[in-house]
């Protein structure tokens, strides 16, 4: 992953990944140019999960263990 791609936030990430899915079901897009798309949002998925996940491990640390 880019250094540029590790610094997108989360609503960065799901905004351009919420654009990809457009112009794939667009499908006005080239078999090539499609899976260019698709490889492009599997990152940017990637990047969104991580982050949800870091948040969630956040959380998880933050609460007090059940008693």
């Amino acid at each position: 992953m880019a250094d540029k791609e590790v610094s997108l936030s989360y609503e960065q990430a799901r905004d351009q990944l919420t654009q990809v899915v457009a112009s794939l079901e667009g499908g006005q897009s080239t078999l090539e140019e499609s899976l260019a798309l698709w490889e492009r949002g599997e990152v940017l998925a990637k990047i969104c999960q991580d982050w949800l996940d870091g948040a969630k491990a956040k959380l998880d640390a933050a609460r007090p263990e059940a008693e």
